[in-house]
């Protein structure tokens, strides 16, 4: 972590001696701050930006940097049903997040010893409904929505609902479980509030609470805009976070627009862009490009971070130093066995088991050269469930 990073350090050397002379006046602290431009009859945010919220942003940040991180899921549950067939319908498997979900799938589903069909939707409305159209069509034991809203496909949905399939989504709804409207047995992922709040935070944190951002989504994909909208919530809280763009990129459209973007933002905002924050890592993969067009250093600034998905890429780009320093990765192989567990829990008549995996920072530091945050035990503890 650097967490003082880009604190302003040049205070002339006048204004550092006033300083330390009136250091006891109370009514003169405020123009003695590190980095200030204020006078001292003017209110200022504090040495960090904001004291308090950067002091809460470091130790959450801390705790989510942690790699020694126990299975803390379910220890039980029903054994293993046999003889079943599930279909990933993929929003697109251009999407880290959701290819990887489904190769956790697969992964499960050898162990448990199911059968897997993967569906690409293309990243089109017209793309999700027919691969959606074509899951129910084939009557399987359970489908996954995987990264996409189900209310873009209700028809679907609705005949899947009627013919009793059982309907999983993975980053399908905003909340982590069960779903009436749609109707899903249960959603995986991690909490969307999490995973907003912490990236946020680690801009907080690693700016010292001084920071110009830009933030991308894709406002097409309700669980993205609600991720973002937390984001520039919570980064509101310190008032040296200046929100400089809010960029609305579809993730079908990443790889032609974001450098075209990117570029644009460099001759808007030059130096005063310090930080970026994204949805998904991918917008990184696509901007690297302008930015070393332009002349940034891969290390930053600026320091980007993905609130998500934690991809083999984002990981590459982050332990080369590559125009990414952090990531808020989903344990992607981890969230496809829960899928099968929940499938089984669902095939059993079990409630759904109700976990939601801990927001996890990976950085250069803390990576150890993984391309993936892969917690420990959550195999060991399927296994031992299903009696595989």
């Amino acid at each position: 972590m650097h967490s003082t990073r880009n604190a302003a350090t040049g205070v002339p050397r006048a204004r550092l001696a006033t300083c330390v002379l009136l250091l006891a006046t109370a009514t003169f602290l405020a123009g003695c701050e590190r980095g200030s431009q204020s006078g001292p009859d003017e209110s200022t945010p504090g040495p960090n930006g904001c004291p308090a919220v950067h002091a809460h942003a470091q130790a959450m940040v801390s705790r989510a940097e942690l790699t020694d991180v126990s299975w803390n899921g379910p220890s039980s549950g029903p054994p293993a049903v046999s003889g079943k067939t599930i279909v990933y319908v993929a929003q697109t498997m251009t999407n880290p997040g959701v290819a990887g979900a489904a190769d956790g799938v697969r992964a499960a589903a050898r162990v448990i010893g199911w059968n897997v069909r993967v569906i690409d939707g293309g990243g089109t409305p017209a793309g999700i409904q027919a691969a959606m159209s074509q899951a129910v069509a084939l009557r399987p034991s359970g489908i996954v929505i995987g990264g996409f809203d189900p209310n873009s496909t209700l028809q679907q949905v609705s005949r899947a609902n009627a013919a009793h399939i059982p309907l999983i989504g993975w980053h399908a709804v905003a909340a982590p479980g069960p779903s009436r409207q749609p109707e899903l047995f249960t959603n995986v992922t991690t909490r969307v509030e999490d995973v907003a709040d912490i990236s946020a935070q680690w801009i907080i944190s690693n700016s010292g609470g001084h920071a110009g951002v830009v933030l991308m989504t894709d406002a097409s994909i309700p669980f993205a805009k609600y991720k973002s909208e937390l984001i520039k919530k919570e980064l509101a809280t310190c008032p040296g976070v200046k929100l400089l763009a809010y960029e609305n990129i579809p993730i079908p459209d990443a790889s032609s627009r974001t450098p075209r973007v990117i570029a644009s933002l460099l001759s808007r905002f030059g130096t005063a862009w310090t930080h970026s924050v994204a949805i998904n890592d991918l917008y990184f993969a696509d901007a690297a490009p302008a930015f070393r067009a332009a002349g940034k250093k891969g290390s930053g600034p600026p320091f980007n971070i993905g609130a998500g998905d934690g991809d083999r890429s984002a990981f590459q780009r982050i332990n080369s130093r590559q125009y990414q320093a952090a990531t808020v990765p989903e344990p992607l192989s981890l969230q496809g066995w829960q899928i099968v567990d929940e499938f089984n829990r669902a095939f059993s008549a079990r409630p759904a088991s109700g976990y939601v995996a801990p927001v996890h920072i990976t950085t250069g530091d803390n990576s150890h050269g993984a391309t993936a945050w892969d917690p420990s035990g959550y195999r060991e503890a399927y296994r031992k469930i299903w009696g595989k």
